[in-house]
């Protein structure tokens, strides 16, 4: 594309040579001259004056750093609103569209009769399994290996990626995305501790819902529900090796990063960010727009918005003040000292 197509489709304005082609897009620190890259960051600015790029996306008040020769850049730029976004959508614009499962059911593919799977461009991989009176339909794509055991529906658009599994009775909206390994639907861990020290496993009868626009990193677990469902709202992202227990809630448009694991029958917001590896206890609630630090461990409910970290998580400000304290223990320890050594000596 040329630099001034790609100002027109930012809806941004355009400073240097409108001509100049581009072909890829790339990172700052490593573009060549037919690349476009981007700066929303600040910390990336110390690369205006070395990167090579045919050309940079930046905001509409972006002040150009000074360089150490006093030698003005030449780099072309396009001043937009959001670079992050604009930097996104020409991404997308560059991006190769790969077709990952041909329309069609691949002869090693089992399906079993009672299962009603749409003609319309739906793709079946080799050797996937998909049992009793499932409900599949348009525009699914289904990679290779991939097991669906009975009564699961899956809604419009969606992909699964190879390997997946999704139990019994489980439903999944349209347009969601189920990377590879995950399971979506296997037992709770529900043991009941019987006299003799043994345990008694408890029947886990309920499902599990991934609602519309939701998507699943590879090799993560959600659990169905002992009773009832286990429910992903609307927009949630998961990322990778993330334990979602039996009967959770997670409400709309939530990001969780990996690692973290969410203990049984909480409910957490909308809106929410959960980092890696974060640890979240049962039966709690977790309210709206709650930011949870990754390592950081929720013994509780949390009933205000804001920003929440630490080993027993509590709000941001407190958890960095406490930070403070321990970091000068050892100067208060030595101050401590010498105080009782002067009293020492006095006496």
């Amino acid at each position: 594309m040329k630099l001034s197509a790609i100002a027109e489709f930012l809806n941004g304005e355009l400073a240097g040579d409108s001509k100049k082609e581009i072909k890829n897009v790339g990172k700052i620190e490593s573009c060549s001259p037919d690349e476009i890259t981007f700066i929303s960051n600040p910390s990336y600015e110390k690369y205006f004056h070395t990167t090579k790029a045919g050309a940079i996306i930046v905001s509409k008040n972006f002040k150009i750093p000074e360089s150490v020769s006093g030698m003005p850049s030449r780099v072309p730029l396009i001043r937009v609103e959001d670079p992050y976004m604009s930097f996104l959508k020409i991404l997308e614009k560059f991006s190769a569209k790969i077709k990952l499962q041909k329309a069609g059911i691949h002869k090693s593919a089992v399906i079993h009769k009672s299962s009603k799977i749409s003609k319309q461009n739906t793709g079946i991989g080799a050797h996937c399994y998909i049992g009793e009176r499932c409900v599949i339909k348009k525009n699914v794509r289904i990679l290779p290996n991939t097991v669906i055991m009975n009564d699961v529906e899956i809604g419009s658009n969606v992909l699964i990626y190879a390997n997946v599994t999704i139990y019994h009775g489980c439903k999944i909206g349209d347009n969601s995305i189920i990377h590879s390994g995950s399971i979506i639907g296997s037992d709770g861990f529900g043991q009941a501790k019987n006299p003799d020290g043994t345990f008694t496993k408890i029947p886990q009868n309920g499902i599990v819902v991934l609602e519309d626009n939701v998507e699943i990193g590879s090799n993560c677990t959600i659990d169905r529900a002992t009773m009832g469902e286990t429910r992903i709202c609307k927009g949630v992202k998961l990322d990778n090796q993330i334990q979602i227990a039996h009967n959770v809630y997670i409400g709309e448009n939530t990001v969780i990063a990996a690692q973290a694991g969410i203990a049984g029958s909480t409910k957490i917001g909308k809106n929410c960010m959960i980092g890696g590896k974060a640890g979240i206890v049962g039966h709690i609630e977790i309210c709206d727009n709650v930011i949870i630090t990754a390592a950081a461990n929720v013994s509780k409910s949390i009933t205000a918005p804001g920003w929440y970290s630490g080993y027993r998580a509590v709000e941001q400000k407190k958890d960095l003040k406490k930070e403070v304290y321990v970091r000068n223990l050892e100067n208060i320890v030595k101050r401590i000292e010498k105080l009782e050594n002067k009293k020492d000596n006095m006496n």
